[in-house]
């Protein structure tokens, strides 16, 4: 027996936030999910991206606190087009959710931007640019 990689965890503060967040990402939750203290969205490939809120994660380890400033982690959206990136950004930053970085074509091949979640983990957007 070996273990396997199986899920991505996120602990959130406000889990209507979040699912409307990764909503809108193409996730999919549960009907409910965001009344609820923990969901998981299926993600292509068999992996599961699991959503908490802070009471939850409390309530198995009491000593926990949530980290401090940003860049605890971040999620990467691979898009079919590099104009779906620039949709994709101004969509969620129109929503009323923080663009870190504004899109651009990054020297590594990709067209490439930045969106913050609504605890302040940073969700890549990227698509190849035409060769």
């Amino acid at each position: 027996m070996s273990p396997r990689f199986d899920a991505i965890g996120l602990v959130v503060s406000d889990m209507a936030a979040s699912v409307a967040f990764y909503r809108r990402l193409g996730f999919v939750f549960p009907e409910g999910a965001e009344r609820e203290p923990h969901t998981e969205a299926q993600l292509p490939g068999g992996l599961r991206l699991l959503l908490d809120t802070e009471d939850t994660v409390r309530s198995f380890h009491p000593r926990w606190q949530p980290p401090s400033g940003g860049g605890r982690s971040s999620l990467a959206m691979r898009c079919d087009t590099p104009g779906e990136v620039d949709t994709l950004y101004e969509e969620l930053v129109g929503a009323g959710h923080n663009g870190e970085l504004k899109p651009w074509d990054a020297f590594w091949g990709q067209r490439y931007a930045v969106v913050l979640d609504p605890d302040g983990n940073g969700v890549d957007l990227f698509a190849p640019l035409p060769e």
